[in-house]
């Protein structure tokens, strides 16, 4: 590890800000202010916090990066990777404290995982299209993982349920295990299908099955290539927008959503539909 001060050996409180400023860029400002706020003379919150406390934190400024992608903001895009970069920084300090692993020892791991995944570009493997990058980089990644746990191991359980499915699937197909196109899977869509139906008329609980189902829809994405979870969101989009514009069409027009008829609120919704496709 990168060689740094014990918190003894910190500035005194009024000299703290300076001696963050006196860092030469913006990431060894940052690691400073880490390591004062987690320092006896920092902040109460900061020092309370472990690793298990903040990997929740981590996700969050996932999703947040990924609605500032979509969103396309240079600025907010800037300001999400700055925050993701913090939960990064402060489990680096957390490491460091705990004399395990630094952030330039993460830096360094990351670096080098590169090098060997790329032989294309640093070694002798010659990949000249993206498709190629693409074989040699699984190639790499399957080293690495020789010796190591099964196929799928290293699909993290804490991924959104979808996105661990496509992850699944994708390790999966990369060993065979998998349909040659998508009407397979389409045609184990058609089966779960049915199967959750009869389920349902035994009356059999359907987690299951509809469990099922919902694996065979992400490996229809898959084939497809489709991100699920990126799917949905859009679903998940176009109906608050949609729904929306039913409400406001009552408010228009006198009713009460709650006290509407399914029949009136269905033809809420096919004239914004109607709407939403004119506006394309």
């Amino acid at each position: 590890m990168s060689n740094r001060p014990a918190f003894a050996d910190l500035p005194l409180p009024e000299n703290a800000l300076d001696w963050i400023k006196a860092a030469p860029d913006g990431l060894g400002r940052l690691l400073r202010t880490l390591e004062w706020l987690r320092s006896p003379g920092g902040c109460a919150w900061d020092r309370k916090q472990t690793h298990e406390s903040l990997k929740r934190y981590a996700v969050e400024e996932a999703h947040e990066l990924g609605e500032a992608v979509d969103g396309g903001d240079p600025a907010k895009i800037r300001e999400e990777l700055g925050d993701l970069l913090l939960q990064v920084v402060f489990h680096a300090q957390l490491g460091w404290e705990a004399g395990t692993f630094d952030f330039d020892a993460v830096a360094e791991g990351m670096a080098r995982k590169l090098w060997s995944r790329h032989e294309h570009v640093f070694g002798a493997v010659v990949a000249q299209t993206p498709e190629a990058v693409e074989m040699a980089w699984e190639q790499a990644k399957k080293k690495e993982r020789e010796g190591k746990a099964g196929t799928l191991a290293g699909v993290p359980k804490s991924l959104p349920a979808l996105s661990r499915a496509y992850r699944l699937g994708e390790r999966a197909a990369r060993v065979g295990f998998d349909w040659p196109d998508p009407k397979g899977a389409l045609d184990k869509v058609a089966e779960e299908a049915k199967e959750l139906v009869a389920d349902q008329a035994a009356g059999k609980p359907p987690a299951r099955e509809l469990g099922d189902l919902l694996f065979a829809l992400v490996n229809v994405a898959r084939h497809l290539g489709c991100d699920p979870e990126e799917a949905l969101q859009q679903t998940n989009d176009r109906f608050t927008a949609r729904f929306g514009t039913v409400e406001e069409l009552a408010r228009q027009r006198g009713l009460e959503t709650q006290t509407s008829t399914l029949a009136q609120l269905d033809a809420l919704w096919d004239e914004a539909k109607a709407a939403e496709k004119a506006r394309g």
